[in-house]
């Protein structure tokens, strides 16, 4: 197969973690024969540097060229200490995400068993932890007006919801509820929130054509904190763009690093794949920066493309990482192997496709998880 992929680096360590997810993908056409070529485009606090924009037409073309794009991260400290900043890096992923017309990421989270020790919540809470988190992308506050007062005392930001944003994003997690435990969970505030209420009103009324699936709402800060009581509760979450941005920030770090979490951005067109985490800029160029997580979001790529048993290598030779302790130090601080040695680990071993270390292969991709 051919596939064309535009790479988007981005900021801080997202250039570091993107060259591993490379090598990886480039031991998938050698083992299995495939084609895959490769664009670079800018984005963010890099793209600011050089064009003055943070998501410049140039890159627009190259990602709707493409059959998929693989982003790296975001963000830079120049600008999170400068609320003064008229173009932030920030605001290139969300102007990507409306001109590709991606209106969902997808977020599997299952806890691996060789990682328990490592999370800070106990092995007995921890448990049959397997959920997925289904994040509207494209509406709420952070897509909307965001306002200075001419005299810098008062700010605005504005949610805007409409149905039509809602029914999509609740569909395809009803649809991926029925291939799971049929149980769904929209979290909301609809105590307080208009946007909220409408949020559920939609979701309650799209619930009458999957009957199969249970549906339970629950306010934002209950959500939270059953996130780390009970987190098994949870099969297939929906959330709006803020709230989900929120809760999946927050399961990240149930599995032990918030670096082995991948995701898949879907929608009318071309899908995006990135890791959830953010740029990290203290650690950009030392090699500490920990891949897992774009590897993984490639694994996702591959199987969007219908190569399951790509995928399936992929995420076996991730497992294998893993099950060796051939990891960085924010899973094992006493590792002395870098970013770019796990890198190398994993695509060395992409070929060894009949390992098996308790990993759920069938669950991996769109609607899923993956046991990290």
């Amino acid at each position: 197969m051919n596939i064309h992929i535009a790479l988007l680096p981005g900021d801080g360590i997202g250039p570091e973690v993107v060259a591993q997810a490379v090598k990886c993908l480039q031991a998938v056409e050698e083992t299995f024969h495939h084609q895959f070529t490769y664009s670079t485009g800018l984005i963010g606090a890099a793209s600011i540097y050089k064009t003055g924009e943070a998501l410049s037409q140039e890159t627009i073309a190259l990602c709707h060229k493409s059959d998929a794009v693989l982003f790296g991260s975001i963000g830079a400290l120049e600008f999170d200490n400068n609320p003064d900043a008229k173009v932030r890096p920030e605001n290139g992923l969300f102007e990507l995400r409306k001109e590709l017309g991606v209106f969902a990421n997808i977020r599997p989270v299952a806890v691996f068993p060789t990682l328990l020790k490592k999370s800070p919540l106990k092995e007995a809470v921890l448990k049959g932890t397997d959920f997925v988190i289904y994040r509207e992308l494209t509406g709420g506050i952070y897509c909307g007006d965001h306002q200075l007062s001419d005299d810098g005392t008062t700010a605005t930001d504005i949610a805007t919801y409409t149905e039509s944003d809602i029914s999509r994003v609740a569909h395809l997690a009803f649809k991926a509820s029925r291939k799971r435990k049929k149980k769904l969970t929209l979290i909301d505030k609809s105590n307080v929130l208009e946007t909220s209420r409408l949020w559920r009103r939609v979701v309650k009324k799209i619930s009458e054509s999957y009957p199969d699936v249970a549906l339970e709402c629950i306010f934002l800060h209950n959500a939270i904190m059953q996130m780390i009581l009970n987190p098994s509760k949870f099969d297939v979450i929906l959330a709006p763009n803020l709230f989900g941005d929120i809760i999946s920030d927050q399961a990240s770090v149930i599995g032990g690093s918030v670096g082995l979490l991948p995701s898949a951005s879907i929608g009318d067109g071309i899908a995006m794949f990135e890791p959830i985490h953010g740029s990290y800029p203290q650690a950009a160029g030392k090699d500490i920066a920990n891949p897992i997580a774009t590897i993984l979001s490639t694994a996702m790529l591959l199987q969007h493309f219908g190569l399951e048993e790509e995928s399936r290598a992929v995420v076996s030779a991730v497992n294998k990482s893993l099950h060796k302790n051939i990891v960085t130090p924010d899973i094992n601080p006493k590792s002395k192997h870098g970013t770019s040695a796990v890198g190398d680990f994993i695509a060395s071993n992409i070929v060894d496709t009949d390992e098996s270390l308790s990993m759920n292969y069938e669950n991996i991709g769109l609607g899923k998880s993956t046991i990290i």
